[in-house]
């Protein structure tokens, strides 16, 4: 557990640098849309799964 204090200690003076800050930022707007991407990709296989493959289309639009 000492070992985790230490590497959190470390992360955090290292976030925290102001050069380092939009890199963090980016790195959260990656995550989100990532995930924002696959549940979207997600929905659509199982409405390609279902057959309704047109509907696909109008939810992106919509």
């Amino acid at each position: 557990m000492i070992w985790l204090e230490h590497a959190a200690k470390n992360f955090w003076a290292i976030v925290s640098v102001p050069d380092n800050i939009p890199i963090v930022f980016m790195l959260v707007l990656v995550g989100y849309f990532t995930t924002l991407s696959f549940t979207e990709a997600r929905k659509n296989d199982r409405l390609i799964g279902e057959g309704r493959k047109d509907q696909v289309l109008r939810r992106m639009q919509d």
